[in-house]
């Protein structure tokens, strides 16, 4: 974007279809990368003749990203060599001088494979021959977090709960153009952190990184997906500085499908202990994470992340989790919105329902018999807030006495961590009358321009239309971490303020008397690091109705959310948020699935197979929010994760009413939904 260019202009652009995206780059000379893949989940690798392949560039791949693992592991080539561990996985890459006849070259790379048995069942995987032949079993990582208890209480309940793989699916697949010019690589990227880039090409290519510059483009959508690098990203930088020419790679939606990371699969065994009035003694879970085929991505963590937040907003004195990843033959797991949260939510949630059911409790209520009216603290470190007043308070605003009864209702709440650690940069730079600003994370659709000219129009007392959002350059701003894990506006903009806050004091220490027209005659620039070092939790309900339709089918009538937000910063764009993860948490529930056959072939390669609800099978969505100002000194809370924490559980709630028996996996199975499509049970819109 250039100086000139006024922020409230980015929103219209790319809605007038003016973006300028990955894809949009049109540099001379360029060329066109194209990949080979496995078609196999496992085999070796017998041969492989032409392209660009491992025998050129045996490097492997950075661990760095939004979740990156803090356990060892073993980490994927970027070209496969003796062995391939899922289908999609890169054994060579080809260059054409267009897009065409890149795909053609394809044809021409041989590849001979030995197909050996793929472990694909998570279960399966803890007593199978090791996928890595050199290691002695196929556990990625083992946590164990509480203590271990006995309680003879008087209700012990236990169930298998299960969250399916799903991919995440951006509107824009993933993309990347690099160029060399023989001292510096420079790189267009579709990104969510220009920095874990940099870090990770200079990584996995041993560049130094005074050598490298990544340059975020318009990007269509993330969730997850674009925060680390990927085998695809490397290649193309390696080949820009083999043949010193521009290298464009795109993917397709079928890559996407099979060699984009995907999120969730996570299994969970649990018991629940509560006395005859429904109030919980302590709770167990036994958590098996599907890793993929390597330690990339966040499989490593996801076990001890997931457990952490296992016991919810609620006060459970007693708690313990036995947590493993395990490796499988699929693309690796990787943060999925949420990455890790809704997966906790749903499993505590599915309980708290189970046990209502069992002592025929309303289902809020014994949620209010677990909420703390004090600030608490779980047994596994969480820190909350008072949760009982906001509990009483969604069960108000969402209208679940008054409302609803005689329908199927689903009703849900959840504590809403945002990624705070560790921290977040901004630049503020003023020249020729404008200000420009740069951010450590990279906007990909959640309108950080809006608060961006807000805060500076109220930090520095200037017009919102002179303040430009500039793209994530690492030239323009020195370090920096990515936007995920709803922390954008809880750390980006706080060091926003604090960059404002400081142009502002060098101004009254040169000048004395502040005047804001004064401050855009002089040139300023100051950066921020903010890190918050407590736990900025918000709390979050949801309530979902379902019916079914004259044909039968189940139908969710009415999704909504009412959500703690503290000060919105940006309240249009808080409710278009909130009505996209709502999309993303109905999917999971109903149709969305990364589906594999017992031999690791994906039977969901298409987006049509991936099971994306179209718009007719959206509710009405309708957005509260709660104002309760976080102690930031723009007093915003994080919300972008919060629609795929809360609308599963309730929504899976509101069909298990109507099917009339226990549902314990998303998507939920076609079978069990059809258990209620006899005509009697039919209750209308």
């Amino acid at each position: 974007m250039n100086a000139g260019q006024g922020a409230e202009d980015i929103s219209r652009k790319l809605v007038e279809g003016r973006g300028c995206f990955v894809n949009d780059l049109h540099l001379p000379r360029m060329l066109h990368l194209a990949v080979v893949r496995s078609p196999y989940a496992r085999a070796r690798v017998l041969k492989v003749r032409g392209g660009i392949n491992a025998s050129d560039l045996k490097a492997t791949m950075s661990s760095v990203g939004e979740g990156e693992s803090e356990t060892t592991g073993v980490i994927q080539p970027v070209f496969a060599s003796d062995h391939v561990n899922y289908v999609g996985q890169p054994i060579a890459a080809v260059l054409g001088e267009d897009p065409y006849s890149s795909e053609d070259k394809m044809s021409e790379v041989e590849v001979e494979y030995e197909p050996l048995k793929a472990i694909v069942n998570p279960e399966a995987s803890l007593t199978s021959t090791p996928i890595h032949p050199h290691t002695t079993s196929n556990i990625l990582s083992t946590f164990q977090l509480g203590k271990q208890f006995e309680l003879p209480s008087a209700v012990m309940l236990e169930d298998t709960l299960l969250n399916h793989r799903i991919t995440p699916n951006p509107l824009e697949p993933r993309g990347v153009v690099a160029d060399y010019d023989g001292s510096k690589l420079t790189v267009w990227a579709s990104t969510q952190s220009v920095y874990t880039w940099k870090e990770g090409l200079c990584e996995s290519l041993q560049l130094d990184p005074k050598t490298v510059r990544v340059i975020q483009t318009d990007t269509g959508g993330a969730f997850g997906s674009k925060g680390e690098i990927y085998p695809e990203y490397v290649i193309a930088c390696h080949a820009a500085m083999r043949l010193k020419r521009p290298v464009k790679w795109i993917e397709t939606r079928m890559e996407h499908e099979m060699a984009t990371n995907q999120g969730r699969g996570v299994r969970a065994r649990m018991k629940i202990y509560s006395d005859r009035k429904g109030l919980v003694l302590g709770l167990k879970a036994e958590l098996l994470v599907d890793a993929g085929a390597y330690a990339l991505g966040m499989g490593g963590m996801a076990p001890r992340w997931i457990g952490f937040q296992i016991t919810g907003p609620y006060m459970i004195p007693k708690v313990f989790v036995d947590a493993k990843a395990v490796y499988t033959n699929k693309v690796p797991l990787g943060p999925y919105r949420g990455a890790g949260r809704p997966e906790a939510a749903m499993f505590i949630e599915r309980m708290m329902d189970l046990l209502a059911d069992e002592l025929k409790l309303d289902p809020v209520e014994v949620r209010l018999r677990n909420a703390s009216p004090a600030p608490y603290t779980s047994p596994l470190g969480l820190k909350l807030d008072p949760f009982k007043p906001f509990l009483q308070s969604a069960a108000k605003e969402l209208g679940y006495y008054e409302k609803h009864q005689g329908e199927s209702v689903g009703f849900s709440c959840f504590v809403l961590i945002p990624a705070a650690q560790p921290g977040e940069s901004a630049r503020v730079a003023v020249k020729n009358g404008r200000i420009r600003v740069w951010l450590g994370g990279s906007t990909h659709g959640q309108g950080h321009d809006v608060w961006t000219r807000l805060l500076i129009s109220q930090e520095l007392d200037v017009p919102q239309a002179i303040v430009d959002l500039e793209k994530s350059d690492t030239e323009q701003l020195d370090e920096g971490i990515g936007a995920w894990g709803s922390r954008s506006v809880v750390e980006a903009g706080t060091a926003l303020v604090e960059a404002a806050r400081k142009i502002k004091a060098r101004y009254i220490q040169k000048f004395g008397e502040y005047s804001p027209n004064e401050l855009l005659k002089h040139d300023w620039d100051e950066s921020a690091f903010h890190e918050e070092k407590t736990q900025l939790n918000a709390f979050g309900a949801n309530l979902v109705t379902a019916y079914l339709d004259t044909d039968g089918s189940v139908r969710l009538k009415k999704c909504v959310a009412y959500y703690d937000v503290g000060r919105p910063l940006n309240p249009s764009m808080i409710e278009s948020q909130v009505i996209g993860g709502s999309a993303q948490g109905i999917g999971q529930t109903l149709t969305e699935e990364a589906k594999y056959d017992d031999d690791g072939q994906l039977l969901s390669a298409t987006i049509a197979d991936a099971g994306l609800i179209p718009a007719s099978a959206m509710p009405q969505v309708e957005v509260k929010l709660r104002h309760i100002p976080s102690s930031l000194p723009h007093g915003a809370k994080g919300v972008g994760e919060s629609p795929t924490m809360g609308v599963p559980p309730a929504a899976v709630r509101a069909i298990e009413k109507l099917v009339g028996r226990r549902l314990r996996e998303t998507p939920i199975p076609i079978e069990l939904i059809k258990l209620a499509s006899s005509p009697s049970t039919v209750t209308g819109p």
